[in-house]
């Protein structure tokens, strides 16, 4: 195959738009999907070739799983399921509602848009499936619970496909960012000022902290760029033996070797100073 062909979703900015970039320059055929027309617009005025996928529609993504058949002619290397947000908020309250739409984006999405490549790869015989999780899909902060259960799901998800896999050439990778510059804080600032009622929750007072933090344009500490997740999603895509788990960050290597070597009591002390 001359030119790989990679299906990436969540490109309208931040990571996604980043590794679309970046991978169209080093010659992949790029389809980049966003949810909504105007982005898609816009991408397609950068000359990318794009379309609409939006996570929370089975149509959508039916829809654009025939457009990829359809350009690839049923020949697609790789799917980069990095379409995701955060929804902030305790998770006391978190309606069921609210908690829905956070999986239908974060996970059942992912796995619909994942189960109908899966057998272009199977055909031809090869692919990557690469998972763009988080810090939150091994440990868990407060007022981040809705995005914490989705995350671990997916990790879930994740190394059962893997394992489900293991006698193809089929390779299913994680990239676990800790915190990296992108629009992750406006978009959870919106979904929490729209799906949390602060003023009557037990919270309210944390909540002042939660809204400067969100409001802030400060950088958390360790904050790197888009070109970190980059590194990692081209490794998983290039490398005849991409890992199986792929941490971005140094908080997330901490965590990580955190909650292997700690009792669950003492993790909890040290994740409760988390802000």
């Amino acid at each position: 195959m001359s030119k790989k062909s990679i299906l990436i979703t969540g490109c309208s900015s931040g990571i996604g738009y980043y590794c679309a970039k970046e991978l169209k320059k080093r010659g992949y055929e790029v389809f980049a999907t966003c949810r909504k027309q105007k982005d898609v617009d816009r991408l397609k005025v950068e000359g990318f070739d794009s379309f609409a996928l939006d996570l929370n529609s089975s149509k959508s993504i039916k829809d654009a799983v025939k457009i990829v058949a359809e350009k690839t002619d049923e020949k697609l290397y790789a799917l980069f399921n990095n379409g995701a947000y955060g929804q902030p908020g305790a998770l006391e309250d978190i309606s069921r509602e609210v908690l829905k739409e956070q999986f239908e984006t974060n996970l059942f999405g992912t796995h619909e848009l994942t189960s109908l490549v899966l057998p272009m790869m199977r055909k031809q015989g090869y692919g990557r499936v690469i998972q763009n999780s988080s810090v939150l899909g091994f440990v868990a902060l407060r007022y981040r619970g809705a995005y914490n259960a989705s995350k671990y799901a997916l990790e879930g998800l994740s190394d059962t496909l893997r394992l489900e896999l293991s006698n193809t050439d089929i390779h299913v990778s994680l990239i676990e960012p800790g915190p990296i510059r992108s629009d992750f804080r406006k978009n959870a600032l919106a979904k929490f000022l729209q799906n949390i009622d602060r003023e009557n929750s037990p919270y309210k007072k944390e909540y002042i902290k939660k809204l400067h933090s969100l409001q802030s344009e400060k950088d958390a500490p360790f904050t790197l760029g888009e070109d970190a997740v980059y590194k990692a999603l081209l490794h998983a895509l290039e490398s005849k033996m991409p890992k199986r788990r792929y941490r971005v960050t140094k908080p997330t290597t901490f965590f990580w070797f955190s909650k292997r070597l700690l009792s669950t009591k003492l993790l909890d002390r040290l994740l409760q100073k988390v802000e």
